[in-house]
């Protein structure tokens, strides 16, 4: 079997059930060096994210958005905005797989390995959605992390924006929503999902990286100055960005973030 080709069927399954079954056994299949590598087979640049078969996709500024934890709908609705990242994120992993040939092993290895975290996180998150009486697609959603795989179609943009922007922003929006969610002390469900995002959190953090190892890596080949080069693509992916608040400095700095980027991020209005 081929390594390219059986990524590109993945990635338009028409359900995640299949989508999660297929990805195991592709990571058994790679893990056993099952799989041959034809860098000249052609790439697709896929026009709709996978998920639109199966949830109804919206503008972000209409997904719903629910403030507490207290009902039934509530926590659906939670829940499933995170599930829906994290399904997402099995895309973007595969898509970087996939999209960028050539590369030196341990590029897949990497990028194998986060699509397979992200496997598990979405199981866990959609077993806590079932729990609380929902199953993915039962909400709108939004497309913006598909959009932002359109938005790169080189490596280096692809390693800024989705490890060390997108990614790296959910370092600091996991443990925000950590801390919301402790004031429901009583409630099993907040119980449960804090203990799956300190888990997602935990293992996010080398997703981030992997991601600023490969981008550093972009950097060095084409002797660019690695915050500078940073800044130019995520400021051109993304206009008028605000000072970040609420930023996890030490998660980010595990990841390889550099004080100074972290201040530039905030607007210098943080210490590091």
């Amino acid at each position: 079997m081929e390594f390219f080709s059986e990524i590109e069927k993945i990635l338009q399954l028409p359900s995640f059930e299949e989508k999660i079954l297929e990805s195991k056994k592709f990571f058994e299949l790679f893990k056993e060096n099952k799989l041959s590598f034809n860098h000249s087979y052609q790439i697709i640049k896929f026009s709709n994210p996978s998920y639109s078969n199966f949830c109804k996709v919206v503008e972000p500024k209409n997904v719903l958005r629910r403030r507490g934890f207290e009902t039934k709908e509530k926590k659906g609705v939670l829940i499933h905005s995170i599930t829906h990242i994290e399904f997402s994120a099995i895309d973007l992993a595969f898509d970087a797989c996939y999209r960028f040939r050539n590369m030196p092993i341990k590029f897949y290895q990497d990028w194998i390995e986060v699509a397979e975290d992200e496997v598990r996180h979405f199981e866990k998150l959609h077993q806590l959605l079932n729990e609380v009486g929902y199953k993915y697609g039962d909400f709108p959603v939004h497309n913006s992390l598909f959009e932002a795989s359109q938005k790169t179609q080189t490596l280096i943009e692809r390693m800024a924006v989705v490890p060390r922007w997108l990614e790296a922003n959910g370092l600091d929006a996991n443990e925000n929503i950590i801390s919301k969610l402790k004031n429901y002390p009583n409630d099993n469900i907040a119980k449960k999902l804090i203990q799956t995002l300190y888990v997602v959190l935990e293992e996010e953090i080398p997703h981030v990286q992997k991601g600023d190892y490969w981008f550093k890596w972009c950097c060095e080949k084409n002797q660019f100055d690695i915050e500078s080069k940073y800044f130019e693509i995520v400021n051109r992916c993304y206009k008028n960005i605000k000072p970040k608040t609420n930023i996890n400095i030490e998660a980010r700095k595990k990841a390889g973030f550099s004080c100074n980027e972290i201040q530039l991020l905030a607007k210098n209005k943080i210490e590091c």
